[in-house]
């Protein structure tokens, strides 16, 4: 291990449906950025490196965006890894302090989306993709009518249904749990509860997800600065310091196309390895954790990542959610912020937005929001294609 690295710093935009609010990609990062750095009160000056996250943009967006805080010459990397964009710029920004590069760094994200679901943007070369239709296509068959990410997502979902008997109200459980969370987000894009039967009638999108389980496109940007120890105590920053005390990214292995398992397949493997190589940094288990945010992008992902983290046992999940071991009261708080079903999901910005909630978790600074008495906080990102990136986070010890 490196050095220790420390967010001093966090900062983000309220989400916005797309086309809602007259700002354009260059205002998100402004807004994300003065507040990280309003809250660690420093400025430009202080950041040496930069990395900066965003899906949808021409080349060195990165830049167009960072100059709105200052123009200082410093190195900026565009980086662009799916729906786990921010969390990739957040591990970069790490790593540059972690390794000695830098003693004070930013990780910034953002995204302006086009409405309605995903879809591929270059017809005329090989989607990166390609190798994760292609095994679904063969297992689980193609609905034309279907976009493509929740048929991923909703088969992974009916593969649980099939082997362990996890049934649609489970899964409607979650996004009941995440909608009422976000009543207390002014960030979230959307703020309305409803009732558990509200979920299930939804429209249906895929299988067992209706419209209320599944992420909305969102318009927004986030942004974390990171230091070294060095750097807290002479800025005297010790008080609103949030260690990173663990830190792992993964990409698809084998298993992810060779075991024919729509669960491995969109990540699950990813994020379990992550997950064991941060348990292993950190010295912390899954019982030691108060509160996360992890990628709830639909209610399945949400659900086969409670056993991909080790929060119950592998076939269990469904009695995790039963139990209400998800919420205020339960085992942990997961997605107090409204997750990205109910908050949104701007990609280059989601993983820095989860960033912030969960250092405002840990400083006590989540008002209505607030998991009494956390301690230790875990964040969870996942991007097909495909990267996982898992953080564990704990105050500063003086």
């Amino acid at each position: 291990m490196g050095r220790k690295a420390f967010v001093v710093g966090v900062g983000m935009t309220k989400f916005e449906k797309p086309g809602s609010k007259d700002w354009d990609y260059p205002d998100m990062g402004r807004e994300a950025g003065e507040k990280a750095l309003a809250d660690a009160g420093l400025t430009i000056d202080d950041i040496e490196q930069a990395a900066v996250g965003y899906c949808a943009g021409d080349s060195t967006c990165g830049q167009r965006a960072f100059y709105e805080l200052g123009t200082t010459g410093i190195p900026i990397y565009n980086v662009n890894n799916n729906c786990s964009t921010g969390s990739t710029a957040l591990f970069m920004a790490k790593q540059f302090v972690e390794g000695g590069l830098a003693e004070c760094t930013m990780a910034l994200g953002f995204e302006k989306m086009e409405k309605g679901s995903l879809g591929i943007k270059y017809t005329d070369r090989t989607t990166p993709m390609d190798k994760h239709f292609k095994m679904m296509i063969e297992e689980r068959g193609f609905e034309a009518k279907a976009p493509g990410a929740p048929q991923m997502f909703g088969n992974a979902g009916i593969e649980h249904m099939e082997k362990y008997g996890t049934t649609a109200e489970q899964l409607a459980k979650i996004g009941w749990k995440n909608h009422k969370h976000s009543v207390n987000n002014p960030y979230s894009q959307f703020q309305d509860e409803y009732s558990l039967e509200d979920i299930l009638n939804a429209k249906t999108v895929f299988g067992p997800l209706t419209k209320l389980q599944c992420c909305p496109t969102s318009d927004g940007g986030g942004a974390a600065i990171i230091a070294s120890e060095d750097f807290v105590r002479k800025h005297g920053l010790e008080g609103q310091a949030v260690e990173i005390i663990g830190q792992s990214m993964t990409t698809d292995f084998s298993s992810t196309f060779d075991e024919k398992s729509m669960i491995k397949m969109v990540g699950s493997d990813m994020t379990q390895d992550a997950a064991r190589q941060v348990y292993e940094q950190s010295g912390i288990g899954p019982e030691d954790i108060d509160v996360i945010e992890l990628h709830d992008c639909f209610s399945a992902n949400e659900l086969i990542t409670y056993e991909a983290l080790g929060l119950c046992p592998e076939g269990q999940a469904g009695k995790f959610i039963d139990d209400e071991a998800f919420t205020y009261g339960g085992q942990c708080v997961v997605n107090p912020s409204g997750g990205l079903i109910s908050k949104g999901h701007p990609l280059g910005a989601t993983g820095l937005a989860q960033c912030a909630e969960l250092n405002w978790q840990l400083r006590g600074e989540a008002e209505k929001r607030q998991v009494s008495g956390a301690q230790v906080a875990l964040q969870h990102n996942l991007g097909l294609g495909g990267a996982a990136v898992v953080t564990a986070y704990r105050k500063m010890q003086n």
